[in-house]
């Protein structure tokens, strides 16, 4: 009878060892399937389908992170775009300007104000000059917020009879807003903007 008892209770113990090993197994392979199928969400989420033309093109998502750069240089990009090139027309000048400051803090006004003091754009419509900007590089530092930056573009005044080029350096740093909107696409803020350097580097005659 003792015997019979062992057998059971060794059964037993047998078969309590490959319930645990079995539930471990199930949790195992519950725990698996779950990150398995997470991923494949994720990744699944991250998809973008465009229709065009009738084709289907798939695209995929980005974190904000791995843009970062390309947004910051866009956003520098349109600031001085709509800050330097100018039409010798008085509402196109304050319309542009008006889109830059939306761009930039109260250091964008403070060098809108000097020009208008100076009689920069008075010059310029008077004269009858066109002005555009050309982006040559920017330095980007983004390892600290907010983001530090140096700009190096050319500057172009076209006159009837000839056209100055200038060189054009700024710095400023930028400040993430956490929010886009329709008059700040990319959600960041120019601030401690300054022209270090607005000089003239060739004078050539128009043909």
């Amino acid at each position: 009878m003792f015997k019979q008892l062992k057998n059971i209770d060794t059964a037993f113990q047998h078969i309590k060892r490959f319930s645990l090993v079995l539930i471990a197994a199930n949790v195992l392979i519950c725990g698996l399937w779950s990150f398995v199928t997470y991923k494949a969400v994720t990744e699944a989420q991250q998809r973008v389908h465009i229709l065009y033309n009738g084709k289907v093109f798939e695209a995929f998502a980005s974190t904000r992170k791995a843009n970062l750069p390309v947004e910051l240089r866009d956003h520098i990009k349109d600031f001085h775009h709509y800050f330097f090139d100018q039409s010798p027309d008085d509402k196109e000048i304050k319309k542009k300007i008006s889109k830059a400051l939306y761009l930039a803090d109260n250091s964008a006004k403070k060098q809108y104000d000097n020009l208008v003091e100076s009689g920069y754009y008075n010059n310029l419509i008077s004269a009858n000059i066109s002005q555009e900007v050309e982006i040559d590089s920017i330095k980007l530092d983004i390892n600290t917020a907010p983001y530090r930056f140096t700009c190096y573009a050319t500057e172009k005044l076209v006159r009837a009879s000839n056209t100055v080029i200038r060189k054009l350096v700024t710095q400023g740093v930028i400040r993430d807003l956490g929010d886009k909107t329709d008059d700040n696409p990319h959600g960041f803020l120019i601030q401690q903007w300054q022209i270090l350097e607005n000089s003239d580097a060739t004078n050539a005659q128009q043909p």
